[in-house]
C-alpha cells in the first residue's frame, strides 16, 4: 500500500501557504514523518485565510484553507532566529531525509539554514527549495503568488472570455493551479531524488519555481505555438485542438460534449440524425476547427431540444463522452466519487470532526470505517520547540 511507501523518511516542511504544503501532504500521505515548522502565536499564514473556520476546543480558529494542505503533519512553532530555537532545529535537520521550504532567495542563508550548510551536517539532505521565479536569475529576488505566475506564465492570454464577446478578459482558475502543479512537480523530484539517494548515498538541492511550472503547464498551447508561431488566444470554454469539445445548453442545463475523434462524431451525428459527418467541412476534426462557427449554431440549435437526462443516457448509449458541471455539493454526492471514497472523515482531539478530501495516490481501504482512523487530521498550532 502506498500508505506506508515512505515509513521511516524524515521530513523536515519550513514552507508555507500552498505550494510546498502540497508537497509535503503528499509525503505525509506517502507515509513519511513530516514536521511542520511554523511561526510562533499565528503559524503558518493560511491558518488565517478564511472564513471559514474551524474552531478547537481551546478556541483557537483554523481556517479550512489550512485544513486543505496540512493533513498528516506535526506542527511545533519555534523562532529560528533565536539561537537555541535554531539548535533544536539543527538537531532535528541533521536526521532528515528531506528539507522543504519556500523562503525568498538568500533569507535562510542568514541564519545557516541554506543548503551548503546543512550538507555539511547532513550529507543526505534533499533540500526543496520552492520559490516564485528559481534560485538563479534576474527575477530571483522577487517574490510571488499563484495568480501572478498564472498571468506572467502564459496560462491567463488564453483563459476566458474571446475579444468582442460578452464578459471579454483574461480569467485565472478558480484554484491555484500553479501552486498545486508546483506542489505535484516537487513531490516527484523529491521521491526522485530519495531513489537517486540510494543508488549515491548523497543528497541535493532541488530548485522549483512557480514561473518554470507555469510556463510548463502550457502544455499543448505551448507546443501550438511554437510551431505556429501563434500565440494562442482567448476561446471561452472550447478547445484549441477538438472539435466540438465544449459547453452546450440544453433545455434544463449545461452539460460538456466532448468528442476526441471522427468515428464519435459519426456517432453523435447518427444520434442527431444529421449527416454533418459527411459534409467535407465537418467530416474530420481539422475541418470542424477550422469551420467551427458554421458548426457551433448547429450544435446549439439541437442540442437545446435535449434534456441533460435524456440526452446523458443517450450519449452513455453510443460510447460518446459528455459531463455534468457539478457544484461542490453535487461533486461529494456523486455516485462514483462516493464509490471511490474521495470524501474522508478524520476525528481531531481538539477540531473535532474533519471532512477531507482522499489523496487520490493513496487508495481508500476497501471496507473502510465512517471515519478514516489510519489519516492523520491537519494540525493546531503546535507547542514551542523542546530546547535543549
Amino acid at each position: 500500500m502506498l500508505a506506508s511507501a515512505l515509513d521511516g523518511v524524515r521530513v523536515v516542511d519550513l514552507s508555507r501557504i500552498l505550494a510546498g504544503p502540497w508537497c509535503t501532504q503528499n509525503l505525509a500521505d506517502l507515509g513519511a514523518h513530516v514536521l511542520k515548522i511554523e511561526r510562533p502565536v499565528k503559524g503558518d499564514d493560511t491558518r488565517g485565510w478564511g472564513p471559514p473556520f474551524v474552531t478547537a476546543d481551546s478556541g483557537e480558529t483554523v481556517a479550512a484553507y489550512f485544513l486543505a494542505c496540512n493533513r498528516g503533519k506535526h506542527s511545533v512553532t519555534l523562532d529560528f532566529a533565536l539561537s537555541s530555537e535554531r539548535e533544536w532545529l539543527l538537531r532535528q535537520i541533521q536526521d532528515a531525509d528531506v528539507l522543504v521550504e519556500n523562503y525568498k532567495v538568500g533569507t535562510l542563508a542568514k541564519y545557516g539554514l541554506d543548503y551548503a550548510a546543512l550538507a555539511a551536517i547532513n550529507p543526505r539532505l534533499i533540500y526543496l527549495s520552492v520559490t516564485g521565479f528559481g534560485q538563479t536569475g534576474p527575477f530571483a529576488h522577487k517574490p510571488g503568488y499563484d495568480y501572478i505566475f498564472q498571468g506572467m506564465g502564459g496560462l491567463m492570454s488564453y483563459t476566458g472570455i474571446a475579444d468582442g464577446e460578452e464578459g471579454a478578459g483574461p480569467l485565472r482558475t478558480g484554484v491555484a493551479v500553479v501552486d498545486l502543479m508546483t506542489g505535484m512537480y516537487a513531490t516527484s523530484a523529491v521521491l526522485a531524488a530519495l531513489v537517486q539517494r540510494g543508488r549515491t548515498g548523497q543528497g541535493q538541492h532541488l530548485d522549483i519555481a512557480l514561473l518554470d511550472v507555469a510556463v510548463a503547464m502550457n502544455a499543448n498551447q505551448a507546443a501550438n505555438y511554437l510551431v505556429s508561431g501563434e500565440s494562442p488566444e482567448r476561446i471561452g470554454n472550447t478547445h484549441p485542438n477538438l472539435s466540438p469539445y465544449e459547453v452546450f445548453e440544453c433545455a434544463d442545463g449545461f452539460m460538456i460534449l466532448a468528442i476526441g475523434n471522427d468515428t464519435q462524431f459519426a456517432a453523435f451525428c447518427a444520434l442527431m440524425q444529421t449527416d454533418w459527418h459527411l459534409q467535407p467541412d465537418f467530416a474530420t476534426n481539422a475541418g470542424r476547427l477550422t469551420h467551427i462557427k458554421q458548426l457551433r449554431p448547429l450544435l446549439r440549435q439541437v442540442l437545446r431540444q435535449w434534456h441533460t437526462r435524456a440526452l446523458g443516457e443517450a450519449l452513455d448509449a453510443n460510447g460518446i463522452s459528455w459531463g455534468n458541471i457539478n457544484n461542490l455539493e453535487q461533486v461529494f454526492q456523486h455516485p462514483q466519487v462516493q464509490h471511490r471514497q474521495m470524501l474522508q472523515t478524520v476525528r481531531h482531539p481538539e477540531l473535532g470532526e474533519l471532512k477531507l478530501v482522499r489523496n487520490p495516490m493513496v487508495l481508500a481501504q476497501a471496507n473502510a470505517a465512517d471515519t478514516d482512523t489510519d489519516v492523520i487530521a491537519p494540525p493546531v498550532l503546535g507547542p514551542a520547540a523542546v530546547r535543549a
